[in-house]
């Protein structure tokens, strides 16, 4: 069974910076794409960004130019570094798989919880 656990977030200033962390076990890391998602108060879980095996990067445009994706397969680890951050992104943020559907996931860490706020 796979496991995910997601660490870093916590409370930041509007223009502050985190940088989230997400450590998976159970899988065989190295050879899957992955993704960050988010899940907004009242709204569905939704993609972030994704990085595949080889390093190419992908981001939803409302982060573009202000998140980076990376990972360490030696670590088994995959980080968001979040700049410049916006109320709009508070959110309680997950990784997982990435470039597969959302609703073929079946296992979900407990996620960490990012606030924007002055």
């Amino acid at each position: 069974q796979v496991q995910l656990v997601e660490s870093g977030g916590g409370l930041v200033q509007p223009g502050g910076s985190l940088r989230l962390s997400c450590v998976v076990s159970g899988s065989i890391f190295s050879i899957y794409a992955m993704g960050w998602y988010r899940q907004a108060p009242g709204k569905q879980r939704d993609l972030v960004a994704t990085i595949r095996s080889g390093g190419t990067t992908n981001y939803t445009d409302s982060v573009k130019g202000r998140f980076t994706i990376s990972r360490d397969n030696a670590k088994n680890t995959v980080y968001l570094q979040m700049n410049s951050l916006k109320p709009e992104n508070t959110a309680v943020y997950y990784c997982n798989r990435g470039m597969v559907p959302i609703s073929s996931l079946r296992y979900w860490g407990k996620g960490t919880l990012v606030t924007v706020s002055s």
